[in-house]
């Protein structure tokens, strides 16, 4: 039976896209050290990312952007991007697996496991997947606004993050059906950053 892990990361931060990942990974080709991505330093991180994509059967990035969760609402927009990434799926999986505590609605045989991320290796590689690859956005949306601090904070509300985006305004990478964004926008009479 394939089985293919899903997970997301990035539904709490205020900029760019929710990134989700499907990993199906080759029983006969095991990679060891996989866990839930929050658990690793960005180094152990990004040596993994590059074996999963080595080793496994299949995989495939989804990910739904800010004017997609500003339209249907970040829960709506995270089962969107995890549907993205099974269906690009190479070959198709016979069950899904997804962190967390619901599955899309979808026509895949499937089941939710909470901290999934911890208790399935699928789940895992797919964890460490979704992060790097929203890592590495945030890390090219601050060479083009230096200023935020997105390589630092990676678009969370942090402090900083916050103190910037009052004194600055929103850049169009921001979600701007978000609560802080809508109150910056506000302030800055509803001026968008290019």
């Amino acid at each position: 039976m394939l089985i293919a892990g899903v997970d997301e990361v990035g539904r709490g931060p205020l900029v760019g896209a929710v990134v989700t990942a499907a990993v199906i990974l080759d029983p006969n080709n095991p990679i060891t050290g996989l866990m839930d991505s929050k658990a690793l330093s960005e180094k152990k991180r990004d040596a993994l990312a590059i074996e999963i994509k080595a080793k496994a059967l299949s995989w495939c990035l989804g990910r739904a952007e800010p004017q997609e969760i500003d339209e249907l609402n970040i829960l709506h927009a995270t089962m969107l991007a995890m549907t993205r990434a099974v269906e690009g799926l190479a070959i198709q999986p016979d069950h899904v697996q997804v962190d967390g505590n619901r599955c899309p609605q979808w026509h895949y045989s499937s089941e939710a496991i909470v901290k999934g991320d911890t208790k399935v290796a699928e789940i895992s590689a797919a964890s460490i997947l979704a992060k790097v690859a929203r890592d590495q956005e945030m890390q090219e949306l601050d060479e083009l606004f230096p200023e935020y601090g997105f390589a630092k904070h990676k678009g969370y509300p942090t402090k900083d993050h916050m103190q910037k985006l009052a004194e600055l305004g929103p850049t169009k990478h921001y979600r701007m059906s978000f609560k802080p964004v809508v109150k910056a926008l506000a302030e800055h009479a509803g001026v968008v950053n290019a």
